[in-house]
């Protein structure tokens, strides 16, 4: 697979920083892309910084659902993903990291970079 847009691996994680106007669809897509390539690469920590794409609303539960399921089929358990998102995106119920964790992925979402750093960083 080849490294998808935007995409930086670093020393100890990798960077992924989408831009532009995308569906949820898509956006999905990129995301998974992006996961899938950390893996092939054997990057085990990646870091999504997803501010900056525009174009969709909050998923509903169902979308989150189907994007928690994507990306966790795309990690294989090998990857672990920390998402810094716009606020108006996130569910405070975190239903979506419940299925990635019941679905064998680590996935947190922040509303700080720094905050999602330590924690993809972290041993947990």
């Amino acid at each position: 697979m080849n490294k998808p847009e935007y995409f930086e691996i670093l020393g100890t994680h990798a960077v992924f920083r989408p831009l532009g106007e995308v569906s949820l669809e898509q956006g999905v897509r990129l995301v998974t892309s992006a996961i899938t390539y950390a893996r092939e690469q054997k990057v085990r920590r990646l870091l999504v910084v997803a501010t900056a794409p525009t174009g969709f609303k909050s998923p509903t539960v169902t979308e989150r659902y189907y994007m928690a399921k994507k990306f966790a089929q795309a990690a294989r358990s090998m990857v672990r993903v920390a998402v810094v998102a716009s606020p108006e995106v996130f569910d405070s119920q975190r239903f979506g990291e419940l299925v990635a964790k019941n679905s064998g992925l680590a996935l947190q979402r922040f509303a700080s970079e720094e905050e999602a750093l330590a924690w993809l960083l972290s041993n947990g």
